[in-house]
């Protein structure tokens, strides 16, 4: 079984086949010695002769979801055991409100940055967002500085908008065709495992604690990790340097400028309005989120039981992934029928899942302030602990079949960074709505029902577009 970790120009590796990254058109020519040279001769040295190129796409989408794994991936780690690992979720819930907002504006315009920046510059200054806002909640617990959490926030939105907008554009750009609902489930897989080693940490250090936040341990561990993951995006290649299994390049624009890549954007908004019936469903993509990690986790269980869930979510999250991503790259049957049948499994699930989360909130008792909270030596904790498990296989399917929908769509690169900010910018938009939501007096069932017809209704727009543009091959 090939994975993005196996070596995908089978009979053209040679020993020592080097690391081109950035310098193939100056090796052509005599005597050119610059930093770019000498970084690649360094790579040339340590890269490992029996794995693919440097600049195979395989290890280059690895790479950057190996950063997500650090970055983002620890940051969904301390966001999934409830109020951002404090005790109150308000706090963080007005943290992730400034996130989200400032998100949902620098996402839609991120794809500029990154066609002008490139990846490696983009995902590094992503990636040093995430440190910080972890850094914040640590310093809210013990000083309660409001302020400082909530600009922390507002960092990371923007931060997290260049990043993610990169990432996606890595992501759906550099595969072929035939390969990328593998490269989107390998991402997504290992982006999660960092939730999942983040929360497993987690559940180890709280499992005796009788407090009901995370312990300073924890903190310090994500912090650390995130740090190594902005480390670790400077050591990417740039897309200009990447070729696919094929032989076909990978490449951006060739020395955009601004304004040539404002143009762009509006372009893609002008000729391609099909991408805008696509927006409720980027705006529903996280916005059951709050509802999940904090009306449900914290506000349900202990720190120790939390931190078990969470680490079983993130787990459903890589096998939904995995499930979704070799489905859709089925060559069994033609992309179009493929495109339809997803369709028709996301409703199912919508209707599945999320009438079992209305069946268990409407019978359970209102919160009192100061109960004791379930543990998962609870005799009825498996019912619960079954449904978050539902979640989180929902939500990968959920991205995972969005991503695919959108490389699908096209394999111009400029566009696709831009469908990737629309996605992020317009899924931010989204929490931004919905943490606001979860801080407010909302019924726990009224929120889970915007969720449900959120849900519905979006992938029910978007059904069109998707049924009509999704082709057996991308022109």
């Amino acid at each position: 079984m090939d994975t993005p970790l196996k070596p995908m120009l089978r009979g053209n590796l040679k020993p020592n086949a080097g690391v081109d990254c950035g310098t193939r058109e100056a090796d052509h020519h005599e005597g050119n010695v610059s930093n770019s040279a000498s970084e690649a001769h360094i790579r040339h040295t340590l890269w490992p002769s029996f794995l693919p190129r440097y600049d195979n796409p395989s290890v280059q989408v690895t790479l950057v979801a190996l950063v997500s794994f650090l970055c983002p991936g620890m940051w969904n780690a301390l966001n999934g055991l409830g109020g951002g690992g404090l005790v109150d979720a308000k706090p963080a819930n007005n943290a992730n409100v400034a996130l989200y907002s400032t998100f949902a504006v620098v996402g839609f315009f991120a794809g500029i940055v990154t066609n002008k920046l490139g990846v490696r510059a983009t995902l590094s200054l992503g990636g040093f967002g995430y440190t910080l806002y972890s850094s914040s909640l640590l310093c809210y617990k013990h000083t309660e500085n409001a302020g400082f959490l909530i600009f922390a926030g507002l960092q990371l939105g923007l931060c997290a908008g260049l990043f993610w907008t990169a990432q996606g554009m890595v992501m759906l750009s550099y595969p072929t065709e035939e390969t990328k609902g593998k490269y989107i489930a390998w991402s997504w897989m290992i982006y999660n495992m960092g939730a999942v080693i983040g929360s497993a940490i987690a559940l180890v250090q709280n499992m005796h604690s009788d407090d009901n936040d995370v312990g300073d341990a924890t903190f310090y561990v994500m912090i650390s990790l995130s740090l190594l993951g902005t480390i670790l995006s400077l050591l990417l290649c740039e897309a200009k340097a990447v070729k696919r299994s094929d032989g076909s390049p990978v490449s951006l624009p060739q020395s955009p400028t601004w304004k040539s890549e404002v143009r762009g954007l509006t372009d893609t908004l002008k000729h391609d309005t099909y991408i805008l019936l696509l927006f409720p469903m980027f705006f529903a993509s996280n916005f059951f989120y709050p509802y999940q990690f904090n009306t449900f986790n914290l506000a349900t269980f202990n720190i120790r039981t939390r931190s078990l869930n969470n680490t079983l979510y993130w787990l459903a999250e890589i096998g939904g992934s995995y499930l979704a991503g070799y489905a859709l790259d089925s060559s069994r049957l033609r992309r179009s029928s493929r495109a339809r049948i997803a369709t028709g499994v996301l409703f199912v699930l919508i209707f599945t899942v999320w009438t079992g989360a209305f069946v268990w909130q409407r019978n359970r008792p209102h919160t009192i302030a100061g109960a004791i909270k379930k543990d998962f030596t609870d005799s009825d904790y498996a019912g619960p602990m079954l449904l978050y498990l539902a979640f989180g296989l929902f939500a990968a399917v959920w991205q995972t079949c969005l991503y695919w929908f959108l490389g699908a769509l096209t394999n111009d690169n400029r566009k696709l960074a831009n469908f990737a900010g629309f996605y992020k910018g317009v899924q931010s938009a989204g929490g931004a709505v919905s943490f606001r939501i979860n801080t407010l007096a909302v019924s726990s069932v009224n929120e889970l029902v915007v969720c449900w017809v959120l849900l519905a209704g979006s992938l029910l727009i978007a059904a069109s577009t998707i049924i009509r543009k999704v082709h057996d091959r991308v022109e």
